[in-house]
């Protein structure tokens, strides 16, 4: 049974907790390994439509990776500990909507694997970093790609240069975090926002976020063309007739992810 990575059920809604408290939920190679295995298991599972990635506790949602990993490791072994499948990369091409739910410290490789992931909810007790800098190295997860996208590059030559933490309200202010609760509704906000998605057809989350993510890579003009064909392609399924019609008997859809 998984001892770092723990994962419930709530409704439609998978929880996936790193339960390293005791070291602020730092990641090591247990952690990446069994939070890629648990990522495995619901990909398939048709009973889940949304995932929430947490941390253990009450301080921190990651703290980043385990330092102790790094004594000692030559650039061979740094490479090999960073062949794929990659945590990070996984995470930003999961098919299902993925929401962090940030508890506590979000540093390092936690900032990293909560940029991944599709939406970021924080606790206004958060605090977020990319210290690597002060370690003699830089991110290594993504950080100096995907944070210039979320946040600019002029906020993110400042992260990540200067190393220092920054508070959930600021994270918010420039764009890093969408949304932040108090401490105490972080968890109830969250589930509601994540179980609220996990309703909708399982198939059209999977093509409105392929389309979404295609944004990122494209030129408009090809985004568009990207776009049109993705929404032509829905008319073919099972999920639109069944919207269609349930709109217009006015009920709920009985969606099939057909």
């Amino acid at each position: 049974m998984s001892q770092t990575v723990l994962s419930t059920r709530e409704g439609r809604v998978a929880i996936l907790t790193i339960n390293r408290p005791d070291k602020l939920n730092a990641l090591n190679e247990e952690v990446r390994v069994e939070l890629l295995a648990a990522l495995a298991e619901v990909e398939t599972d048709d009973g889940v439509g949304a995932v929430v990635i947490t941390g253990a506790g009450e301080k921190s949602f990651i703290a980043g990776a385990d330092i102790g990993e790094f004594a000692g490791r030559s650039p061979f072994d740094q490479r090999f500990a960073m062949r794929s499948p990659r945590i990070f990369d996984v995470m930003a091409s999961f098919p299902k909507p993925v929401i962090a739910m940030i508890n506590g410290f979000c540093l390092g490789g936690g900032c990293e694997l909560s940029m991944s992931c599709d939406m970021r909810i924080a606790s206004d007790k958060a605090r977020f970093g990319q210290p690597e800098i002060n370690l003699g190295l830089i991110p290594g997860g993504g950080g100096t790609q995907r944070l210039p996208r979320l946040v600019g590059m002029g906020h993110a030559m400042r992260m990540i240069l200067g190393g220092d933490m920054i508070p959930a309200a600021e994270a918010k202010e420039i764009g890093l975090v969408d949304l932040v609760f108090p401490a105490e509704e972080l968890r109830a906000k969250t589930l509601e926002l994540a179980q609220k998605i996990a309703s909708k057809s399982p198939l059209t989350l999977k093509v409105a976020k392929e389309a979404l993510r295609a944004s990122e890579k494209l030129a408009i003009e090809d985004g568009i063309t990207y776009e049109r064909d993705l929404f032509c392609l829905c008319f073919s399924s099972k999920d639109k007739e069944e919207g269609v019609a349930a709109f217009l008997d006015k009920r709920p859809a009985a969606w099939t992810g057909k």
